[in-house]
């Protein structure tokens, strides 16, 4: 089933030619990452394991601890599992960047509609998820939400206000190294 989420991903990439990742194994439990990529300009690629694949979003500004920010996530093409592992270059003609896993771990499906548990699929295709995050920068839950603007899907990624939450720090910039490797992306070359 992957395969044909994979379709579009595929499509993209020569896969051969670009060495990019094109597979890989579910693990334990579903896994997130957050990969901090420098193309042009810097984004943040927020990434949910979800039926085999992972769902992806771009998120310009990266993630935010403080449950009063909203970030806008504009949805990508599902990537394949072995994106998890991701960090280095992105040769020429297939996007050209260098990305460092800035964040990964673990994710729980917390989403509920009138109290009942809606599978993520669900959840995702019903515009509104709500996950537990266990990595290791990110912790905690975070809802993602899909809105309509100017006619374009876009999805805004939040912090809820638990434990995890902190109003103060901004993570992104006191934190910008791999969690893989502790380089950034000056250090990478």
């Amino acid at each position: 089933m992957s395969g044909k989420k994979l379709s579009t991903y595929h499509h993209k990439s020569d896969l051969e030619r670009s060495g990019k990742p094109s597979g890989g194994e579910p693990g334990d439990e579903p896994r997130f990452v957050v990969q901090k990529d420098e193309r042009s300009s810097l984004g943040y690629d927020f990434r949910l394991e979800v039926d085999g694949v992972l769902k992806s979003w771009v998120v310009p500004k990266g993630p935010s601890l403080d449950p009063r920010e909203k970030r806008l996530a504009t949805p990508n093409e599902d990537h394949p599992l072995d994106y998890v592992e991701g960090e280095g270059e992105i040769p020429g003609g297939y996007g050209a960047a260098t990305v460092v896993v800035w964040d990964t771990g673990t994710h729980r499906n917390d989403t509920e509609r009138g109290g009942e548990p809606v599978a993520m699929a669900d959840g995702l295709s019903a515009g509104h998820v709500k996950v537990w995050l266990d990595g290791e920068k990110l912790r905690g839950a975070f809802t993602l939400s899909r809105t309509d603007f100017r006619g374009r899907e876009q999805w805004l990624l939040l912090k809820v206000d638990d434990e995890g939450a902190d109003r103060r720090r901004n993570l992104v910039r006191a934190q910008p190294e791999s969690v893989l490797t502790g380089r950034t992306h000056d250090e990478l070359w």
